[in-house]
């Protein structure tokens, strides 16, 4: 095991730290996925509540302009908004990590087609 010296997670500043010698360790959370289903996304519509924050997720057929048929929503999470908060931040350091390695995520569509023929390359 490998010593840290960073501070757990939640941990404020001025609080005590571990005695020399003693690596700190964040508590390990057991997680069951052997019942957890896994769907692809493209599409995203967040709403809520005054007490919950809900996202729905699904498939968008027709990724350019505005959609003609109808977006099948496959995925509905309901929660509350002080994990929504912890989610964000948790999302928000993975994306961080992500560019940092490969580069900025350019969200615009139009600005990542190349050519801008809608998604055809010159070849097709």
């Amino acid at each position: 095991m490998s010593k840290s010296t960073e501070r757990p997670e939640g941990a404020e500043e001025g609080q005590a730290q571990a005695p020399a010698g003693q690596a700190q360790q964040r508590p390990q959370v057991n997680v069951e996925t052997a019942h957890a289903v896994t769907s692809y996304a493209n599409f995203c519509r967040v709403t809520g509540t005054p007490e919950e924050l809900i996202v729905d997720f699904g498939l968008n057929t027709q990724p350019f302009g505005v959609p003609t048929d109808p977006i099948t929503i496959t995925q509905r999470i309901v929660t509350n908004f002080f994990t929504a908060k912890r989610m964000l931040h948790a999302l928000q350091l993975t994306l961080q990590r992500h560019e940092a390695a490969f580069g900025v995520l350019e969200t615009d569509v139009q600005k990542r087609v190349v050519g801008g023929g809608g998604g055809r390359s010159a070849a097709s």
